[in-house]
């Protein structure tokens, strides 16, 4: 049975996002150390989970990125979970932000890079039913990215087998939690830490 990772970029005061969802901060620490064990970890995996909302940002954004992140992005395999369809989605504060660090300009889009983004995997289904369809099907590990709701609720249901969180050394004050709707304390013992030389650091935990 393959393994669920929740990958979330997190405040020091444990906010994924501002009140408004933006996530402008993260590109201040965000250096060519941390671009690098990104990428090395996200070849680790073998196929990205989110919901609808993330979904159309990545969207939105990865296909044409030059960033060495949108290699890994946009050709690992992809998974929605949405009850009312992707048509329906809308995108969020975070894509007005992402641009920022998008300096390097556009590149031309690959067909395949474009039927990725056009044809995910659709999960209608309970969370924890889909979850455990996932878990049971050949592969790399499930990487989970958020999404506020999305992490909350993988949270609150306790389904990820290990945490991926990428803190910053910023305090945001207020924003969203994606720990907020837990019911009893989540145990987790930590796995490794590596530090970037832009302040962020990124812990590996697994639920005790």
């Amino acid at each position: 049975m393959r393994k669920l990772i929740l990958r979330m970029n997190l405040s020091l005061d444990g906010f994924m996002g501002g009140p408004n969802g933006e996530i402008d901060w993260i590109f201040k620490s965000f250096d060519d150390s941390a671009s690098s064990w990104t990428v090395e970890t996200l070849w680790q995996v073998g196929v990205h989970i989110m919901g609808s909302r993330t979904f159309r940002d990545m969207a939105a954004y990865w296909p044409s990125s030059t960033d060495p992140i949108a290699a890994p992005m946009n050709e690992i395999p992809k998974v929605v979970f949405t009850r009312r369809g992707l048509e329906q989605a809308s995108t969020t504060q975070a894509l007005k932000d992402a641009p920022r660090a998008q300096a390097k300009g556009s590149a031309a889009v690959p067909p395949s890079v474009l039927e990725s983004w056009a044809n995910p995997g659709i999960a209608r289904g309970e969370l924890a039913s889909e979850i455990a369809r996932l878990k049971q099907q050949p592969g790399k590990p499930i990487l989970a990215h958020g999404g506020a709701s999305f992490a909350r609720s993988l949270v609150r249901e306790r389904l990820a087998d290990e945490y991926w969180l990428l803190v910053y050394p910023v305090a945001l004050g207020r924003g969203l939690a994606p720990f907020s709707d837990l019911d009893r304390p989540l145990d987790l013992k930590l796995v490794s830490s590596t530090a970037f030389d832009g302040g962020l650091v990124a812990h590996t935990y697994r639920p005790v």
